[in-house]
């Protein structure tokens, strides 16, 4: 199987994110042959508005968020749930690039994790993050799902490291799962 790279974004702002750390353990998480980077940063994107777009056009970091997503085989979204859904700042991010011509999600392959200090783990952002990705024509991972439920306890926030066993194979186990979805549906962009 060829070389695969993923490319990671994170749906939280906060220095101490518990899905950036989560995030951060990715690569060394990943199957043989599957690279993951981190995406651009989302935090300094302008609010998505169509005036803004026809009189200054695409913001520099929304155009090199699409270019990194359309350069990959796959993405990978770990998000935190605010007020039982998406965060701002990554639907905000989802909202530019979504306008641009060739849009970047389109016939991509999508895997989503997310964590919370709750015990649904942030459920109900990746289900809304779904619905999203049906509307871009993303090819959606279904299974195996993460949800870091609990994630106090299963992160060491001074190391900055996901210390759970358990969680760090549930996740090699859909990293390696979704490299193999990759392979069958193809990681490119619109037809």
């Amino acid at each position: 199987m060829p070389d695969i790279n993923v490319l990671a974004l994170c749906g939280s702002l906060r220095r101490g994110s518990y899905n950036h750390i989560v995030m951060d353990a990715l690569p060394a998480l990943a199957p043989t042959g599957m690279t993951i980077t981190s995406a651009p940063p989302i935090g300094d994107l302008p609010l998505y508005n169509f005036d803004h777009q026809q009189e200054e056009g695409f913001p520099s970091g929304a155009v090199a968020l699409a270019e990194a997503i359309r350069a990959t085989d796959g993405v990978i979204i770990v998000t935190p749930e605010y007020n039982y859904s998406v965060p701002g700042v990554l639907k905000n991010a989802i909202d530019w690039v979504s306008r641009m011509p060739n849009q970047p999600f389109q016939n991509k392959p999508v895997a989503l994790q997310s964590a919370s200090v709750g015990v649904l783990g942030g459920a109900r952002a990746q289900y809304h993050l779904r619905q999203i990705m049906v509307f871009l024509e993303a090819h959606v991972f279904n299974r195996p799902e993460v949800f870091v439920t609990m994630a106090k306890s299963k992160i060491d926030e001074e190391k900055r490291a996901l210390t759970d066993e358990p969680t760090r194979e549930v996740i090699r186990t859909q990293l390696t799962a979704f490299s193999s979805f990759i392979a069958k549906v193809g990681g490119g962009g619109p037809a």
